[in-house]
């Protein structure tokens, strides 16, 4: 069975000042996104499914969906912010989404096989996905509470113009993750990486291993969600900026020896839009892969 692509493209995007999810950067007008997209279907992936709002559907299907079809199958779902576990109910004063986990959760009705989660505003690179689809094809059929995620170095995911979210992780001596731990403010000051977090600032290394958002689940990923997502919502549900995110679940299923999830490493260069003066960068490194033949220049 071919693993299926979720990508995560409800986002509001605040920090880039506009709607990046479909932001033309490539030769060809190309989203980022779409790379990804074409990256996994190269890597043997059957299906994309994509997860949005529901006030950019008219937009992402005239300017992803009809495009991405091309070379693999499309299907999209909504995060909404009132698909809540029974017995709760959207406070009056919740504007934006419930974050990554939610987002997750939104898509359990289109994937019932292996899958890999993405950001889509990330670029993760071509081998990364041929690294997390060669890990699916050593799963036996059926297999449950076997997970991986694509660690990059923090050095390497870093923006010139402000800090950046990373999931910094810890590993044993099997490669499997211990820890992963979200730190919203990452940043690197007189040549020194460095989190932010209640004033103090702590440094980390350049080879820290952290989480970009592309994880590897199977299916019974989806019963974990639904459980985690009412126990986030019990303590959390009167904060209006609090977020049930991927890293905190797959470290609650970690704590409890549920569940355990490889961090693969490959030699796949990441860069992202975070701010809007990301952007040139960007758009010159997609048309130096063009020009290196990496990518065509239109698809």
């Amino acid at each position: 069975m071919k693993p299926t692509l979720v990508v995560l493209a409800a986002g509001m995007g605040s920090r880039y000042g506009g709607l990046k999810q479909i932001d033309t950067l490539g030769p060809s007008g190309q989203a980022i996104l779409q790379y990804s997209c074409f990256d996994a279907a190269r890597a043997g992936f059957g299906k994309v499914v994509f997860v949005i709002r529901r006030d950019i559907e008219k937009d992402f299907k005239e300017v992803i969906i009809s495009k991405v079809s091309r070379s693999i199958a499309c299907e999209y779902c909504f995060q909404d912010k009132t698909d809540l576990p029974e017995g709760f109910s959207l406070p009056a004063d919740r504007e934006k989404p419930w974050g990554t986990a939610h987002a997750v959760f939104a898509a359990r009705n289109n994937v019932h096989e292996p899958f890999a989660v993405i950001n889509a505003d990330d670029f993760y690179g071509k081998e990364a996905y041929q690294t997390i689809a060669e890990y699916f094809n050593t799963l036996p059929d059926g297999a449950q509470n076997q997970y991986c995620m694509v660690g990059y170095p923090v050095a390497n995911t870093l923006s010139e113009y402000g800090t950046v979210s990373r999931g910094v992780c810890n590993r044993d001596a099997d490669g499997n993750l211990t820890t992963v731990v979200e730190r919203t403010k990452i940043i690197r000051e007189n040549g020194k990486i460095v989190f932010i977090e209640d004033d103090q600032k702590t440094e980390i290394a350049d080879n820290t291993p952290v989480s970009m958002n592309f994880w590897g689940f199977t299916p019974d990923f989806f019963g974990y969600l639904g459980k985690y997502f009412a126990d986030f919502l019990r303590d959390n549900i009167s904060k209006p900026k609090a977020e049930f995110l991927i890293p905190w679940v797959v470290d609650q299923l970690i704590k409890t020896n549920t569940a355990k999830t490889k961090v693969l490493t490959s030699n796949a260069k990441w860069f992202g839009v975070t701010y809007k003066e990301d952007r040139p960068t960007v758009v010159k490194k997609f048309q130096e892969l063009t020009d290196a033949g990496e990518y065509p220049a239109d698809f």
